[in-house]
């Protein structure tokens, strides 16, 4: 290989795999008996560590919660992790990549788990709509400006 071609921005996907995964169920049976609506809410999270030169892992965390009123149906949570090597990158862009660029690849699959897991303890699928990362990105960088400046 060529210096020139060693230097070139390099970004690859080398695995991706379920980091950890739980389903509660608290209220069953009782909660396969309901007829309402649940409500159902999801928080997401994610964070990257470097492994190795060149290789990171970010893990994209999503939590989905049905509740009624009175009782919770279901909590899932999904730890979807991957595993990427990133070399040549400027300084300033790898943050945007481990934070934009990875949880955008990781998300179609915890939303497919999820999905799946949910289906599976008996409920209805949960399809997550899309997320845009880039503007939680650019959100989560105006609250750390902002809590710098405080």
């Amino acid at each position: 290989m060529s210096e020139q071609q060693e230097l070139q921005p390099a970004f690859s996907i080398e695995k991706i795999y379920v980091k950890d995964m739980s389903l509660e169920v608290p209220n069953a049976p009782q909660v396969f008996l309901e007829q309402a609506q649940p409500e159902i809410d999801m928080q997401l999270a994610s964070g990257g560590q470097q492994l190795d030169d060149g290789y990171f892992e970010v893990t994209l965390t999503v939590t989905v919660t049905a509740k009624l009123p009175e009782k919770t149906l279901f909590l899932c949570e999904v730890a979807q992790a991957g595993i990427f090597q990133i070399r040549n990158v400027p300084a300033e862009d790898l943050d945007p990549i481990l934070g934009v660029a990875c949880p955008n690849i990781l998300f179609p699959y915890a939303r497919e788990v999820v999905s799946s897991v949910v289906n599976r303890a008996g409920f209805p699928p949960v399809l997550l709509a899309p997320i845009n990362f880039e503007a939680l990105y650019m959100q989560q960088r105006a609250q750390q400006a902002e809590a710098g400046n405080a």
